[in-house]
């Protein structure tokens, strides 16, 4: 999930739980309560119009402007006063009863709670609230506030502590597995810097599946090819040069590179819906998704697509990061199901629970038809794929190809704990042959790879070691035969410690 700027929706729709046209009575304060600390905060909204007039209406304020020697005045101004993103209420007005805002403010709403309304999560309240602020001339958190509904709004600090253990708990198993290596050993060309050896081009491709044509990053190797096609799929509002790292690397070593653009969920998309043109992406992208890619090997295996160059169509290989992750393992044949999303994607407080739960959440009324397996993809390498609701756990053993789990153990987004680690041991994954390697360090976003960075990609190597191996290239490295690591940052196959 990146570029993501839902964190801003959740975070007004955990102040907004009802759906008027207009506020029955003005939101009058605002609480902070801290139970370990046996006390609370009010902010009294009132009529203030700056930062001091503000504090002054608020004992409490008052007292911390007090103790902290003047410094709250601009700490106040930063967040009340401050204008909202433009579009914000574009966003909101476009994404209204849409499933991801939905799942957003339902997590939201754990932290936050607004006395006297109902509980509602269609975001219309809240992109009437924008309106009728900016009408009074106050585009800022204070204006809207002030025309929300409701008699109060209350912020538990202590859910705000109980979700960050959390995810340190969904985050330690990783580390220390990590920590108790040994990390891979290193082979030193994989390291230097790429001389280019390959064709870049970008093309558009029609596809029966979609109104428009698929944007798609070919990179074709200039000199020996392997004769190996390799489809690199990205996340959400992401786009393919966010991983064209990864696919110099692997052009570099023979392989043909397929980088496409998932129009329902990239950062064009992002963009449009921002703008208030379009919806956030509905739960049909993920039967989508997985049919942009087939419809590329479609395209290969015609002819319609990278004529003459003897491309194997039979044994494909997937790579993806997040969500695009998550769709190589349905080409796969992993088995989506919705008996997990309905167990736990009401309960707040799952000892699992984390941030990618809000996109797997929304994808629940397209769960039914996103089963789409591809028998031609024989290698499969998952960057930080959502997975822990999607997958019924028994189709494993049926899976077409051999998956390489790669994870960052400090991803906040898509934590090891829950999405990687768990899986693997639930399902005994190792004892079939796949395999999870954990990142010492990694966050969701440090694994991705641009155009030209002066080192090769930090998982580049080991990508290029798993599809050798799977793909029988006899190449420079192999997974079993190690050299896929880095020299800066640990790369550690943990698969036989789960």
């Amino acid at each position: 999930m990146t570029r993501c700027r839902t964190h801003l929706a959740a975070f007004l729709g955990g102040l907004a739980l009802s759906g008027f046209a207009a506020p029955a009575q003005a939101l009058e304060r605002l609480v902070l309560r801290m139970p370990f600390l046996e006390t609370s905060v009010t902010i009294n909204l009132g009529e203030a119009g700056s930062a001091s007039e503000l504090i002054r209406s608020s004992p409490d304020l008052e007292d911390l402007q007090s103790a902290s020697g003047g410094q709250l005045l601009d700490l106040i101004s930063k967040i009340f006063l401050a204008p909202l993103p433009v579009e914000t209420k574009a966003f909101l007005e476009g994404s209204t009863g849409q499933p991801l805002l939905e799942q957003a403010l339902i997590a939201a709403t754990d932290l936050v709670d607004l006395e006297g309304v109902d509980p509602d999560t269609s975001g219309r309240m809240l992109t009437d609230a924008l309106v009728r602020a900016e009408r009074n001339g106050q585009p800022n958190v204070l204006g809207f506030l002030r025309e929300l509904p409701g008699e109060q709004a209350s912020i538990d600090l202590s859910r705000v502590a109980d979700a960050a253990n959390r995810l340190k708990a969904n985050q330690e198993q990783g580390v220390a597995l990590a920590m108790a290596g040994p990390a891979a050993t290193v082979t030193p060309s994989l390291r230097a810097p790429l001389k280019p050896s390959w064709t870049r081009q970008v093309i558009r491709l029609s596809v029966t599946h979609r109104p428009q044509p698929l944007r798609v990053l070919t990179m074709v190797p200039s000199g020996s090819a392997n004769g190996r096609l390799v489809v690199i799929s990205h996340g959400l509002w992401d786009d393919p040069e966010s991983f064209e790292g990864w696919g110099e690397l692997l052009a570099a070593q023979g392989y043909t590179v397929l980088l496409p653009d998932h129009p329902g969920s990239d950062f064009s998309q992002q963009k449009a819906m921002l703008a208030g043109d379009r919806p956030p992406p509905g739960p049909e992208e993920l039967r989508l998704r997985p049919l942009d890619v087939s419809a590329l090997l479609d395209a290969v295996e015609s002819g319609r697509l990278l004529k003459g160059r003897g491309l194997n169509t039979e044994a494909v290989a997937v790579v993806g990061h997040s969500w695009g992750a998550t769709t190589t393992l349905q080409l796969a044949g992993g088995v989506p199901t919705e008996r997990k999303l309905k167990d736990r994607c009401n309960d707040l407080r799952h000892p699992e629970r984390n941030l990618s739960w809000v996109l797997q959440c929304s994808w629940l009324s397209g769960i039914n038809e996103a089963g789409v397996a591809d028998q031609r993809v024989k290698a499969v390498v998952a960057v930080s794929p959502p997975l822990r609701l999607l997958f019924d756990p028994s189709s494993s053993t049926s899976l077409s190809s051999k998956v390489l789990l790669i994870s960052g153990t400090r991803d906040w987004v898509v934590p090891s704990g829950p999405e990687a680690i768990s899986p693997m041991r639930d399902t005994k994954a190792a004892q079939l042959g796949h395999r999870l390697v954990l990142v010492k360090g990694a966050d969701h976003f440090s694994l991705r790879s641009f155009q030209g960075e002066d080192r090769p990609a930090l998982v580049g190597p080991v990508m290029l070691a798993w599809l050798n191996e799977q793909l029988g290239v006899n190449g420079v490295v192999s997974f079993s035969g190690g050299g896929w690591g880095d020299d800066q940052i640990d790369l550690v196959d943990v698969s036989n410690k789960l």
